[in-house]
Formats: C-alpha cells, sequence, structure tokens
C-alpha cells in the first residue's frame, strides 16, 4: 500500500512540478487549487484500489470484522491529513503577513519544488500511523467539515448583500430594475425547480413524506425570506431573499439525491446498478465544487483581512499632507501590501481537505454502499442542516439590527 501510495503520490509531485516554474505570483492560488485537485484525484485512486493492500500492512488493524469500505475509509482519511497538515503549517508560516516585503511572501508565492515534496512526504507519513490517530482525526474532520460548510453560507450572505449595495448605490432606474428582474427571475426559478423535485422524489405509490416535508420546507423558508426582507421595518431588498432561496433549493436537490441507492423515494436511482460514468461523473462534481468553494473562501477579505490590505484600507482616513514626503511615499510603493490574508486562504484548504474526506468517506460511515460518493443518510441530513443554518443565518442578518440597534452588522 505504501508503495501504491508513493506511486500515486509522485506521480502527482511530478506532474505538479512540471509545471511549478510557470506559477507566479498572480497564479499562486490557482497552483494551490491544482496542487488540492489532484490531491482528491489521488484520494479517489486510492479509495478505489487501496483497500486489499491496506489489509497487509501489518500496522493497519486487519481484522475479519473489517469490511472494504471501513479500508476505503483508511485510504481516504489518511490522504486527507496529509493534505490537513501541509496546509495547515503553511497557514501557521503565514500569520502576520501584511505586505509583499515579508520574506514569507516569497514562500507563499515561490518553492514549490519544495513544496511538492514536503507535501508528498506527509502523505506517505501518515500510512505509518496508527488506526487511533487516524480515527481521531476522522471525527475531527466532521466538525472541520461543518466549518467549511459555515464559512460558505457566511460569504454567500456577504456576497449577495454586497451585490445589492453595489447595485442601489449606483442610483439609476436601469439598475433598480435589473434587480427587479434578477430577483424575480431567481423565484421562480427556485419554486420551478422544488416543484420538479417533487416529481424526482415523490413517486407515486410510495410514502415519501420525509422528502415532500423537505421540498415543503424549502418552499416556505423561500416565501418567508421576501415576506421578511420586504417588511417595511427590516429594510431588506428582495435581490438577496432571491438568491438564497435558489441556493436552498440547490442544497434541498443534492440532500435529497444523497439518499441511497435502494430508497424508493429516490427517482434518481431505481436501480443499485451504478454505471462507472455515473461515479465518475458524482466525482468530478465533488471535486469541482469543493475546489470552487475552497479558492472563493480562501480568496475572500471577508474574513480577516490584513489591516494593510485594500480592503481594510477603506475605512482609514487619508494621509496628512506632512507625511507625504516623497521618502515616505517611495517607501510606501515598495511596501505594497498583500490583497488577502495567507492564513485565512490556506486554512480554508486545510478545511476543505476534511471536507473532502467527509464525502469520499461518506462521512466516515462504513453502513452505506462503498462503491457510491456521498451517499447515504448522513450525507443527507448534513446538507439539509447546511440549509437550515443558511435559512437562520440569513433571517438573523435582516433582524440583528433591529434587535441591536446600537450594534454594528
Amino acid at each position: 500500500m505504501t508503495c501504491l501510495c508513493a506511486w500515486c503520490s509522485a506521480s502527482t509531485c511530478g506532474l505538479c512540478s512540471s509545471v511549478a516554474s510557470g506559477i507566479s505570483g498572480k497564479s499562486a492560488r490557482l497552483g494551490y487549487c491544482g496542487l488540492f485537485g489532484l490531491s482528491l484525484v489521488v484520494t479517489w485512486i486510492l479509495r478505489e484500489v487501496g483497500a486489499p493492500l491496506l489489509e497487509k500492512i501489518p500496522w493497519i488493524s486487519s481484522s475479519e470484522t473489517h469490511t472494504k469500505a471501513w479500508y476505503q475509509i483508511q485510504a481516504v482519511l489518511r490522504v486527507s491529513m496529509g493534505n490537513f497538515l501541509f496546509f495547515a503549517i503553511l497557514a501557521l508560516i503565514m500569520i502576520g503577513v501584511k505586505d509583499r516585503n515579508d520574506r514569507r511572501d516569497g514562500w507563499h508565492h515561490g518553492g514549490w519544488i519544495a513544496k511538492m515534496v514536503i507535501w508528498l512526504l506527509l502523505v506517505i507519513l501518515m500510512f505509518f500511523l496508527p488506526d487511533i490517530v487516524i480515527t481521531i482525526y476522522g471525527d475531527i474532520s466532521k466538525f472541520g467539515a461543518g466549518l467549511f460548510l459555515l464559512v460558505q453560507v457566511i460569504i454567500l450572505l456577504d456576497f449577495t448583500h454586497s451585490w445589492n449595495d453595489a447595485w442601489v448605490e449606483k442610483d439609476e432606474q436601469k439598475w433598480y430594475i435589473a434587480l427587479l428582474a434578477i430577483s424575480i427571475g431567481c423565484y421562480i426559478a427556485a419554486f420551478v425547480f422544488l416543484g420538479i423535485l417533487f416529481f424526482w422524489f415523490n413517486p407515486s405509490g410510495n410514502d415519501c413524506g420525509l422528502n415532500v416535508f423537505f421540498i415543503v420546507m424549502t418552499m416556505i423558508l423561500a416565501f418567508a425570506f421576501a415576506v421578511i426582507a420586504l417588511h417595511p421595518t427590516v429594510n431588506g431588498s428582495l435581490l438577496p431573499a432571491s438568491v438564497i432561496s435558489v441556493y436552498c433549493a440547490y442544497v434541498c436537490y443534492t440532500a435529497l439525491s444523497c439518499e441511497p441507492v435502494g430508497y424508493a423515494c429516490n427517482g434518481l436511482h431505481h436501480s443499485s446498478a451504478v454505471s462507472l460514468s455515473t461515479t465518475l461523473l458524482g466525482m468530478v462534481t465533488t471535486i469541482l465544487s469543493v475546489l470552487y468553494s475552497a479558492l472563493r473562501a480562501g480568496s475572500s477579505t471577508t474574513f480577516l483581512s490584513p489591516p494593510s490590505s485594500p480592503r481594510a484600507a477603506e475605512k482609514k482616513p487619508l494621509l496628512e499632507g506632512k507625511e507625504l514626503e516623497e521618502g515616505k511615499e517611495k517607501n510606501e510603493k515598495e511596501a505594497q501590501p498583500v490583497s488577502y490574508s495567507y492564513t485565512f486562504f490556506h486554512l480554508i484548504f486545510a478545511l476543505a481537505s476534511m471536507y473532502s474526506a467527509m464525502l469520499l468517506s461518506g462521512w466516515t460511515n462504513t453502513s452505506e454502499s462503498s462503491d457510491l460518493i456521498d451517499v447515504g443518510w448522513t450525507s443527507v441530513w448534513v446538507r439539509i442542516c447546511t440549509e437550515w443554518v443558511t435559512a437562520a443565518l440569513y433571517v438573523w442578518s435582516l433582524v440583528a439590527p433591529l434587535l441591536f440597534p446600537d450594534r454594528e452588522f
């Protein structure tokens, strides 16, 4: 198993290092994104073919009670832990980086060959750890994955409010019309899509009360968003409400689509025979969604913006005339502030490593089919809870200024 892990990791490392010299400062985030994406592919390969090899490693518990799914989860968690440590170490190293003159800025943007070697060593090292360490990491990863989902929700809320404020500030009729048109379009799309879910996940002749409850609850939440946002005392807007409604409808769909294959109310899975193309499609979708979410969250200035960043500087007063001396002005040009928090960027990828491990291991649930990706009741409830937390946070963003008028939100 160690040889296979080394081969897969070395292949990934070699592919990444071949383009490492072409990664410039501006494309560093894409470089980390590519490394993370390839690590997910390695994880999937080991998940599919590594189970029989893991049984032969003496320090990994071998027992007749262990199923194939258990060994697959071990492979996923060990690669994930290597990924997590890699990005967590980088996050700790980058604490306090405020401008490009910091030596660590070069570490963030360069040194890709060394990073590949370190990543490779960390992944291989994880296969020498005892089972108890991996079990503890798996339990911690559930909380880390939940935190990753929470960060996504907060950034989505910030994006919708920022989008709405940006168009309202233009104070022109065409922008107000555009806001109204997009809001109505999003609401129509959300309710039409939820209507389609009734046909997919509430087939006739079956008692699908739970699915109906999830879909109806999503409709009620979407309607409540509009009522609360348009209430005179709230002073909200319809655009954020409509975008959040679409997102909740999408999360509801992903939750229902994660229901077990044999479940009669899952209209998307009519048989237990899942084709290779369906499995590959699920894997590609998982990789792309995690990569996009991690890149978007990690590059966001909503959290942990450095004090010298452009976003943080927006609230600072302009420099006094006496301070605009020639020497100081030249020094400020040399000390260019970083545009986002490097620590937060790597921390998000560390949490994404935990989240991807939960997806590929079915949230460490060995009772579900080991041939499927992100399928099972645990995945269903995680997504449903994510939808409800999104709704609660959005409603809170609307009513909090009324409940606490003296505080800034």
